[in-house]
Order: structure tokens, then C-alpha cells, then sequence
């Protein structure tokens, strides 16, 4: 019986192939918009969390202010002041009084600047650091080698390109040795790094260009630092390593005026910021669902006036209400999945895509998400055309012409 009930309503939807299809299309496109949106907020999720693998789970960072609290990472994350809040004096006190439980550190600085090297010019962040940067963060050299720790006590004037401003600066010449005009100042690279990838919500790594950071407080003018970031012996050291910093820097400064976390807390704070923009974004996709619904509901509604005639025949013929609502509502059931099928392939073709540029990550639990929402829209939508068409009149139904 239900077999026989499915293939009536395939046909009838085969019928008008072209009424079927415009009424899918608000459910291809809310199925396929959700499921983008979403594997895009999945992909950046994993995409950030392979990044923060790399550190191996033992880097603490120190920033000015509280980059967790009400603005975020960004405009008010930073205590807002020309004064220097971070020291050297002070990372150089913590490495000295906490060898037991920190290996490294580093100290940063930003400024920016205009590069040249023959005609090539590009804008350009300079990345002022310690050598330690190399291994606290994994940044290893596809051709040439770090500065030292010499260069950075003298202000060497040395650079190391990230790959992608080397290829922009340089294209297939070997900036290693070569020299490159940093605002009217000569720079020597010693080095350049192999591909790192995008940095989240900024300019990508590997558009950085890294000088010691002495070289950038002397050329650029440069006071204020950035952040330390701080090595733990081991993962076990992590939270000891911790509360040893914030007792040094506590004795130079309030509470309020550094945050001290490490990259779980990162990570964390990271993966909820994607979380609650993907579920955002799905939500306004959302409505282009339930527009969809509703094209479904009017359309079966005019299918069910149009086959008025029919619906009496079969009633007439010993049809029951329950046969005639189960037949509408697979018709818009139908309707509803093969559109949400056809919704969920252009998301996957519409994610690889933009693989290259963007990571993007179409998950089972996307693929569950897409047929269970389109099943139901079906269902809650066709159930008015469905019950409507159930309870019409044989003998009425008959006589409608």
C-alpha cells in the first residue's frame, strides 16, 4: 500500500518537472547555505586548532590589558595609552627567577612599513622579535637561518620574509643574501620561512616580515611591546609556569593591566567566538528555509485545488482521508528532500571551491542536519495542503469542475 501511495506521488511531481524544481528552490538554497556556512565555521574551528597543535601545547602568552574581555581581540583589548606597560626588564626578570619552569621566551613589537626591492614595493607588517621565536613557535626557515641573538643585541639591520612576501618582493629569485629597502633603511634577509598559512582574523602570517626587536625600537621608534610569549619546560609545567609570571609581573603592575593564558585558553575563547558566528550565520540562512516552506505549502495548496476531481475519484473508488493525507504529505516531503539533497551538493561543490582559499569542512553531522531539516520542513508544511485534501468531500469533489 505505501509503496503504491509513494509512486502516485513521485508521478504527480514528475508531472509538472518545472513547478517541482521552482518549488524546491527555496529549500536548495536554504539547505545549501547552511551547510556552507556551517562547514566554513567547522573548517576554521579545525583549521585553527591544527595551528595551535603545532606550538605543542606549551606556549604561554602574556598581552597587555585583557584581550578576553568586553572587546575582544581587537580595538579595546589593549590598554589604551602611549605608556609602556610590558618591560624587558620584566620578561628578562621571569626568565631569569623561573628556569624550573620556563625554557624560552619572546618578546614582540609591531610596526608596519614600505618595502621595496628593485621595482617590486609592497606594504608590509614588521614582526619586531627576539631569536627565541624560531622555536617557541615553530617558524622554521625554508632557505637561510634565523638571526641571533647577537643581531638583536647590536640592532642588526636583518629580516627574515615570511614565503609570502618573499614570492610578492621577490618572485623566483632567492631572497636569501639579498638586501631589501625597509622606509628608507637597508635590510639583509638571512632567511626566509616556510608556508605558516593565515593568521585568524588578520593578515596572514606569511606576509609578516620578522627583524629583531631591538631593530625595530631603534628604526621605528617603537616603545611599546606587543606581548611576551613564554615556553614551558614540558605540558606539565604549564600552569606552575603560569603562576610564576604573574608573581613577577605583579610586582610592577595591576591586575587589570596584563593577562597572562596559554593556548587552551586561546583556543577556547577562539573556537567559541566561530561557534556563535556559525550558528548566527546558519540562523539567518535559516530563513530562506522557511521561505522555502512556505513556497511548498502554497504550491500543494494550488496542486490540491487542481486536483480536486481526482482526490474525489479516489475517495469514490474506496480511498480513505488517511491514504489521501499520507499521499500529499510524501509529495511535499518529496519535494522538500530531493531539494535539500540538491541544496547539500552545491554546498559540497560550493566547499571545495573554496578549499584553496578558505577552509571549509562538510561534516556527517552537516549531511544528518540537511535531510533531517528538509524532511521536516516538508512535513510541517505540507500537513495544511495535506489535511485539506483529506477531508474534501468525494461527492463534492466530483462535481467541482
Amino acid at each position: 500500500m505505501f509503496w503504491q501511495i509513494f509512486l502516485i506521488a513521485v508521478k504527480a511531481i514528475l508531472t509538472n518537472k518545472t513547478r517541482s524544481f521552482l518549488t524546491m528552490l527555496g529549500v536548495i538554497i536554504g539547505v545549501g547555505s547552511v551547510v556552507l556556512l556551517t562547514s566554513i565555521g567547522t573548517g576554521l574551528q579545525s583549521y585553527v586548532s591544527d595551528q595551535f597543535s603545532t606550538l605543542g601545547g606549551t606556549v604561554i602568552f602574556v598581552s597587555p590589558g585583557d584581550p578576553f574581555g568586553e572587546g575582544g581581540f581587537g580595538e579595546s583589548s589593549f590598554i589604551e595609552s602611549t605608556k609602556p606597560v610590558l618591560k624587558r626588564s620584566y620578561f628578562d626578570e621571569v626568565l631569569r627567577t623561573h628556569r624550573d619552569s620556563i625554557s624560552e621566551g619572546v618578546v614582540s613589537g609591531l610596526a608596519s612599513g614600505q618595502a621595496k626591492y628593485r621595482e617590486t614595493t609592497k606594504k608590509v607588517i614588521l614582526y619586531g622579535v627576539t631569536p627565541s621565536f624560531e622555536s617557541v613557535n615553530k617558524a622554521t626557515p625554508a632557505k637561510g637561518t634565523w638571526f641571533t641573538d647577537l643581531d638583536e643585541q647590536k640592532g642588526a639591520r636583518v629580516a627574515v620574509l615570511g614565503s609570502g612576501i618573499a614570492t610578492e618582493l621577490f618572485g623566483d629569485v632567492d631572497p636569501v643574501g639579498k638586501r631589501v629597502r625597509i622606509a628608507s633603511r637597508t635590510y639583509l634577509i638571512d632567511a626566509v620561512l616556510e608556508e605558516q598559512g593565515g593568521g585568524f582574523g588578520g593578515p596572514s602570517f606569511d606576509n609578516y616580515v620578522y627583524i629583531p626587536f631591538t631593530t625595530l625600537q631603534d628604526d621605528f621608534d617603537v616603545e611599546l611591546i606587543d606581548s611576551y610569549s613564554f615556553a614551558a619546560k614540558d605540558t606539565e609545567s604549564v600552569e606552575q609556569a603560569k603562576k610564576d609570571i604573574e608573581e613577577t609581573l605583579s610586582k610592577y603592575l595591576e591586575e587589570d593591566e596584563f593577562t597572562v593564558y596559554d593556548q587552551a585558553q586561546l583556543l577556547e575563547t577562539i573556537n567559541n567566538i566561530l561557534g556563535v558566528i556559525t550558528v548566527a550565520l546558519g540562523g539567518i540562512s535559516a530563513i530562506s528555509l522557511v521561505v522555502g516552506g512556505i513556497g511548498i505549502m502554497n504550491i500543494m495548496l494550488v496542486s490540491v485545488t487542481e486536483r480536486t476531481r481526482e482526490i474525489g475519484l479516489r475517495k469514490a473508488i474506496g480511498a480513505t482521508p488517511n491514504v489521501i493525507l499520507l499521499q500529499f504529505l510524501i509529495e511535499s516531503a518529496l519535494l522538500s528532500v530531493i531539494g535539500g539533497c540538491m541544496g547539500l551538493l552545491i554546498a559540497y561543490l560550493g566547499s571545495l571551491a573554496i578549499q584553496p582559499f578558505f577552509p571549509a569542512k562538510v561534516t556527517v553531522e552537516a549531511v544528518i542536519l540537511a535531510f533531517g531539516v528538509s524532511t521536516l520542513v516538508g512535513l510541517v508544511f505540507g500537513a495544511a495542503p495535506a489535511r485539506r485534501a483529506a477531508q474534501l468531500s468525494p461527492i463534492e469533489a466530483l462535481r467541482y469542475e
